[in-house]
C-alpha cells in the first residue's frame, strides 16, 4: 500500500467570470484524481451548487449538512461531508444558505480564515483537497484562497479570456500579501477549446504567451458528453468513460499529480 502524504494539497478553482468551466473542472478534476486512487474531497464553495448537484445530491433539500453549517461553526468538516459514487472521492456540499453565510461571517473575528481553520483538522485525511469557488470574489471566495495551497484559473477560448483576469490576479495578490503568503498558482487552464476555430487557436498563444509556463498543456475540448453529464448527476468519467472531456480531465489530473510528486 503506498503511503499517504501526511498533508493533503488544497486547490482552489476560481474566476470570478461566469461560464468559463469552473465547476466543470471542480468536479471532474476531482473524479479523475479518485479515479487514479488518490484519496480526494470536493467542497462546493459556491451557493449556487453545482457540483453538488453535478454529483447526484439535491443542493435543494432541507439539509443542514453542508459547507455552510462548517462557516458558521455549527458543524464540523468530518459531519457534513458525504460519500460519491467513487469510492476515493468524498464531497462537501452546497446549499443556497451559503449566500447567507458571507452576512453572518461579518461579525467573527479573523472571519477569513474560518475555512482554512476548519479544514486543518481534516486535510492530512485527503491527498487532494479541491474548492469549487463561487464566481464572485467575496468573503468566501477569500476564505477559499486562504486555505488554498494553489488556485488553478479556467480561462475560456473566446475573444474575451483575459477580461477580468486582472481583478483576480489582484484579488490573489491581496490573499498572498495579508493572509496567505505561501498561495501559488497551480496553473491557468484552457477550456471549451475548439480546434476549428481560429479565435480559439489564437486565445490559446495568447495566453501562453502571457502567462508561459503557467498554462497547463492540456486543453479542455468543447464536449457534448462533458456538458450532458452533470445534468445525469455524474462526472463524465462515470458518464461517458472514453470521452475526450473524460481523457482530458485525466490528463489534467497526471499533470497535477506529476508536478506535485
Amino acid at each position: 500500500m503506498e503511503k499517504i502524504s501526511t498533508m493533503g494539497k488544497v486547490i482552489a478553482i476560481a474566476n470570478q467570470k461566469g461560464g468559463v468551466g469552473k465547476t466543470t473542472t471542480a468536479i471532474n478534476l476531482a473524479a479523475s484524481l479518485a479515479v487514479m486512487e488518490k484519496k480526494t474531497l470536493l467542497i462546493d464553495a459556491d451557493p449556487q451548487a453545482n457540483a453538488t448537484s453535478g454529483l447526484n445530491f439535491d443542493p435543494d433539500s432541507d439539509s443542514t449538512r453542508t459547507l455552510y453549517e462548517v462557516l458558521i461553526g455549527q458543524r464540523t468538516f468530518e459531519e457534513v461531508t458525504l460519500d460519491t459514487e467513487i469510492s476515493d472521492l468524498k464531497l462537501v456540499p452546497s446549499h443556497i444558505n451559503l449566500v447567507g453565510a458571507e452576512i453572518e461571517m461579518l461579525s467573527i473575528e479573523e472571519r477569513e480564515t474560518v475555512l482554512k481553520n476548519a479544514l486543518e483538522k481534516v486535510v492530512d485525511k485527503y491527498e487532494y483537497i479541491i474548492i469549487d469557488c463561487s464566481p464572485s470574489l467575496g468573503l468566501i471566495t477569500i476564505n477559499s484562497l486562504t486555505a488554498a495551497d494553489s488556485v488553478i484559473i479556467p480561462v475560456q477560448c473566446e475573444f474575451f479570456a483575459l477580461e477580468g483576469l486582472g481583478k483576480l490576479l489582484n484579488t490573489i495578490k491581496l490573499v498572498q500579501n495579508k493572509l496567505n503568503p505561501a498561495l501559488t498558482i497551480e496553473g491557468f487552464l484552457l477550456t471549451m477549446f475548439d480546434g476549428r476555430l481560429r479565435l480559439a487557436n489564437q486565445v490559446v498563444e495568447e495566453v501562453r504567451q502571457h502567462f508561459g509556463a503557467m498554462v497547463f498543456n492540456t486543453l479542455i475540448q468543447r464536449n457534448v458528453r462533458l456538458s450532458e453529464a452533470p445534468s445525469h448527476g455524474k462526472p463524465a468519467i462515470l458518464y461517458d468513460a472514453v470521452s475526450p472531456g473524460s481523457n482530458n480531465y485525466l490528463n489534467l489530473a497526471k499533470e497535477i499529480i506529476k508536478k506535485n510528486s
